[in-house]
């Protein structure tokens, strides 16, 4: 189930202004029923200040009211009034915790995918175009530690993500590649005719 925006805020919410069980807070927000008890007691999410669901359009009082009657209820969430968030064209976001693998993901796209763009390998990974140039050429600071990796598997880009990418690149080279040469025709050969009379003279 998709989880509210700022899940414990609005666990914080629901155990200060309903009557909902642990249990329901905690599915609902996608966080430990442990968690939701500490809220509870004053000891987790101490001066957080609670997200109301209802004001942003992710719950309903007769949805909050259906399940404070029936413990064993699910609360649902109303994904129809939330926007989605769409990803912005600027550069991709990578934790701290994985900036580390950028050039790993880089070096095997380079030796995997020579027909990626220097701008397609940087919207994949979140990178630089010199920092690119510089594995591609082996000028990077620290290329002798460089070991390429899947960048799916580092979790830098998707394989749907990648895959897209791979096939624009392949579409791209094709419309660039030279049309075939054609096959020029002989040209039927060429007959002198000798008139009678030059013939006669010889």
């Amino acid at each position: 189930m998709t989880q509210p925006l700022m899940p414990m805020a609005t666990a914080v919410w629901l155990v200060d202004n309903t009557a909902l069980t642990f249990k329901q807070i905690s599915d609902f927000c996608s966080i430990h029923e442990l968690e939701v008890q500490g809220i509870a007691d004053g000891t987790v999410a101490i001066n957080m200040v609670g997200q109301d669901p209802i004001n942003n359009g992710q719950l309903t009082w007769d949805e909050i009211n259906r399940c404070q009657a029936d413990p064993s209820a699910a609360l649902v969430l109303s994904v129809a009034d939330i926007a989605p968030r769409q990803r912005t064209k600027g550069p991709r976001y990578t934790p701290l915790s994985k900036r580390g693998d950028k050039p790993d993901a880089i070096a095997w796209l380079v030796r995997n995918h020579p027909e990626l763009t220097d701008l397609q390998i940087s919207r994949l990974v979140g990178t630089t175009k010199p920092t690119i140039l510089a594995i591609r050429e082996k000028t990077h600071w620290n290329i002798s530690n460089i070991s390429a990796k899947d960048p799916v598997a580092l979790g830098l880009c998707n394989q749907i993500e990648l895959d897209a990418a791979v096939q624009l690149a392949a579409s791209r080279q094709q419309k660039a590649a030279p049309a075939e040469d054609v096959k020029v025709e002989s040209e039927p050969a060429v007959t002198l005719s000798v008139d009678s009379e030059t013939a006669a003279d010889a």
